[in-house]
């Protein structure tokens, strides 16, 4: 589905999303174990990337952990929503697949369900784009409904909506990681809740400190490019947050 129906279907949504969701508490003790497990993996007061952010409440969540966190979201609803809930956080309004940040700006980059809206056939290029903001050493953190196939989603937090969920197999996603370079630490699947309609699955994958050398014919080893580059944005190729599990 293209960006501007996704776009459109949260800026709907945002201020009862905001409301009924306005922390973390929906969240499993397991996921929440997730999060904690990412944060360790990072330095002291590190720079995250809370990709896909919605209405703020994973970046309040980290930075009342210490980072320091700049969220993006494609929605301009959610973000006017983030930035009123949480003054002290920056938030950008931005696609996924074609983010403005520099190489290597973040020693984190958390996708928390807001790769739900993206194809498989487009995972690749938003994956890419994410690794590329990520600084060598960095984490990324992924959380995805697990399974194959797409749900039509047709109402959510009480108003109509037109959006697709995209079910991702897990060992695709650990498969586009490692393409972007990366290489996967963590991957964690549980079942589905009563309140959810797919298993969950989260992955924790880390680019590597200092770029892999590999052989050059020509002229003996030399270094490969660093993971991830810039990709135009898409139909399909956008951020989006749980709407429904």
């Amino acid at each position: 589905m293209s960006s501007d129906s996704v776009r459109a279907g949260y800026d709907v949504v945002a201020e009862d999303y905001a409301r009924l969701l306005p922390d973390l508490g929906f969240e499993a003790p397991l996921d929440r174990a997730v999060l904690d497990h990412f944060r360790a993996g990072l330095g002291p007061a590190p720079s995250v990337l809370d990709a896909g952010c919605g209405a703020g409440r994973l970046a309040a969540h980290l930075a009342g952990r210490g980072c320091r966190v700049r969220g993006v979201d494609l929605s301009v609803e959610m973000v006017r929503v983030a930035r009123r809930a949480h003054p002290a956080i920056g938030f950008d309004v931005a696609d996924l697949a074609a983010l403005r940040h520099p190489d290597a700006t973040f020693d984190g980059v958390v996708a928390w369900y807001s790769l739900i809206h993206t194809p498989p056939r487009a995972l690749g290029p938003v994956v890419a784009e994410l690794a590329r903001v990520l600084a060598p050493g960095g984490l990324l953190l992924t959380a995805v409904h697990a399974g194959t196939g797409v749900r039509q989603l047709s109402s959510a937090y009480g108003h109509a909506v037109d959006l697709q969920v995209v079910l991702h197999d897990p060992d695709e996603v650990c498969a586009v990681l490692e393409r972007a370079g990366l290489g996967v630490e963590v991957r964690l699947e549980r079942a589905p809740r009563a309140t959810e309609r797919a298993a969950q699955a989260f992955v924790i994958a880390r680019r590597p400190a200092q770029a892999l050398r590999r052989p050059d014919l020509r002229s003996g080893w030399r270094a490969a490019p660093a993971p991830g580059r810039r990709y135009p944005a898409g139909p399909g190729e956008c951020p989006g947050l749980q709407v429904s599990r």
